[in-house]
């Protein structure tokens, strides 16, 4: 038994000096490949042009930080910090880029359609090629209009005609199977939830829907004529014509030459003078710190994408988060507010709503930053409606693309009872609670009569907190919020109209007020942090040991640095509908 003990306790000790090497050898990498990067620079070449692929699916923000580990997808603020960037970059000539199949939303394509106009505006260029516009809706060629030229390949459809929205309704199913949905909704215009309710689009949600898809042809339209430099009438008339080949858009104006993809590549390096084409990401990554480097007053830019959701998100150092939740962000918001560097905060929403609380704890953050002298403006992205509205209500200005969803101030809570449909499958569900509504949400029987009616009370009193919310944070007579809310999303244009919006425009417009309402002048450089700030070294070594599931995210992450091309290098010398999501609802209920 001694002689086992013994043996134990030395293979255990090998064990842990094993790891305790491992964990030194880590760290000597980690600050071997700092040493090479800050040796090398950022190790781009003197003279390219950037490729920008917008043919997948774009994420607004990102809220995992900048720590260089990470490899979040690139995202629509990634972007257009990263042409910010490259326009003062004298290195980069132009940009090349690929559309045609992202469906790209009307708000994201004027985003990232403003950032191009003022990469443009320093002199360079802007190349756009699809394969085709395989989608009919607007978003990929409004993005494609803001380059100097657009390419196509020969005999490839432009199907871009026209912007609609469509839905499932599953009420009649539900009756046959004796599903019971009941859920109360505050108001008319609240439809997130009217797949479950109804068989057919209401009255109400018809009208806000066509309000909608109306403003976005309109507004796409007028922008992409302006970029085209052709009529209204022209660029509506080749809307009209689609699907078509690319050899009629170019007749209608609407594309300027036909070629292959190396064709219009070659062409962009030979105008940039024989430059290489680096990768957008790749270059967005690499020169991050050049945006740490800048001094000037700070603005914080504060980026919140995704549902709203009680709690903490519970990522690690090197996790990405596609959820706002409430303790993180309120977090960020007072890290921002209690830094004295910083002038004035930039909040960033892309958010379809969520919980309730979550949401009112964030907009408490926003107040007590502003109570502390510090401007806040939102800036809002694709939607930023019900919860995302709400956070936004009490900024001092509220920024929004003219194909920004937003609004939809109101309530939905409720549930569906699935109890007798059980039952068909020949299933038995059987239930006990002690207290009179501790089965209060069940999904197995339906609410009582008195359930029923607090239910209606809880929505009650959230949508009239809500709009008192807006009414107060927006300056508005609650009669004329009680009027424009009724559970109504609106176009960032028709909110701008309604009195919710203060200015439409894109990140920087909304940068621009911030230097303005914090008294920074307006020809003045200024320094725009993203928050939560990186980690220090010794902050991320910490989080990387700290605990053996953080431990085994380090080893993760450390597998795929081994992957990158200047960790091979040391090796090498060492060897867009309108209705989805839309809501706020109460914590703990369903959709």
């Amino acid at each position: 038994m001694v002689g086992f003990l013994r043996w134990a306790k030395s293979i255990t000790l090998g064990v842990l000096n094993g790891i305790v090497k491992f964990a030194v050898f880590l760290a000597l990498v980690f600050v071997v490949l700092l040493a090479i990067g800050l040796a090398r620079g950022d190790g781009l070449p003197g003279n390219m042009v950037l490729g920008l692929d917008l043919r997948t699916p774009l994420r607004d923000s990102s809220a995992d930080g900048a720590f260089p580990f990470n490899e979040h997808p690139l995202t629509v603020m990634d972007i257009v910090l990263a042409l910010d960037r490259a326009g003062r970059d004298p290195r980069v000539k132009g940009v090349v880029m690929r559309v045609g199949n992202g469906d790209i939303s009307i708000a994201q394509a004027e985003e990232i359609g403003a950032a191009l106009q003022l990469f443009r505006k320093t002199g360079k260029f802007v190349t756009a090629y699809a394969q085709g516009f395989n989608s009919s809706s607007l978003g990929d060629y409004l993005a494609a209009a803001n380059a100097n030229e657009i390419w196509m390949q020969p005999h490839s459809v432009f199907s871009t005609s026209g912007a609609g929205a469509g839905a499932v309704f599953l009420r009649g199913l539900f009756d046959k199977i004796d599903a019971v949905p009941q859920i109360a909704k505050r108001s008319d215009y609240k439809s997130a939830a009217d797949m479950f309710m109804e068989k057919g689009y209401t009255p109400a949600d018809r009208e806000q829907t066509t309000a909608l898809l109306q403003s976005w042809y309109g507004s796409a339209t007028r922008d992409a004529a302006s970029d085209r430099r052709i009529s209204e009438k022209a660029v509506d008339a080749a809307f009209q014509a689609s699907p078509q080949f690319a050899e009629d858009a170019q007749k209608a104006g609407m594309i300027d030459k036909i070629g292959y993809d190396d064709e219009a590549d070659t062409s962009a390096r030979t105008r940039a003078g024989s430059a290489k084409i680096v990768q957008m990401r790749e270059y967005a990554h690499d020169t991050q710190e050049a945006d740490r480097a800048v001094r000037g007053p700070e603005i914080a830019l504060i980026e919140a994408s995704g549902e709203i959701v009680d709690g903490t998100a519970g990522g690690g150092t090197f996790d990405g988060s596609t959820v706002i939740a409430g303790d993180d962000l309120a977090r960020t918001i007072r890290e921002a507010a209690n830094d004295d560097d910083v002038k004035a905060i930039v909040l960033r929403v892309d958010s379809p709503g969520g919980s309730v609380t979550a949401s009112d704890q964030i907009l408490h953050a926003v107040k007590m930053a502003q109570k502390k002298g510090k401007p806040v403006i939102v800036s809002m992205g694709s939607v930023a409606a019900s919860g995302g509205y709400y956070i936004s209500a009490s900024a001092d200005k509220i920024i929004a693309q003219p194909g920004t969803i937003t609004g939809s101030i109101g309530v939905l809570t409720g549930k569906v009872a699935i109890g007798k449909t059980l039952a068909l499958a020949g299933i038995t569900a059987d239930e006990i609670g002690i207290g009179k509504n501790a089965l209060f949400n069940s999904a197995i029987s339906p609410y009582t009569p008195d359930q029923w009616a607090a239910l209606n009370h809880q929505a009650d009193v959230i949508y009239a907190d809500f709009t008192h919310k807006v009414s107060e944070g927006r300056k508005l007579p609650i009669d004329k919020v009680q009027n424009i809310a009724k559970g109504r999303v609106w176009s960032g244009t028709d909110a701008h109209n309604q009195g919710l919006v203060d200015q439409l425009g894109g990140l920087w417009t909304a940068v621009a007020e911030a230097k303005k309402l914090s008294g920074i002048a307006d020809s003045s450089q200024i320094s725009l942090r993203t928050y939560p700030r990186p980690k220090s070294l010794t902050e991320v070594f910490d989080a990387m040991f700290s605990g053996s599931v953080a431990g085994a995210r380090t080893l993760q992450a450390l597998a795929n640095v081994a992957q990158t091309p200047l960790f091979q290098a040391v090796l090498g010398t060492v060897s867009e509908t309108p209705r989805g999501g839309v809501e706020l609802r109460a914590t703990n209920l369903p959709h």
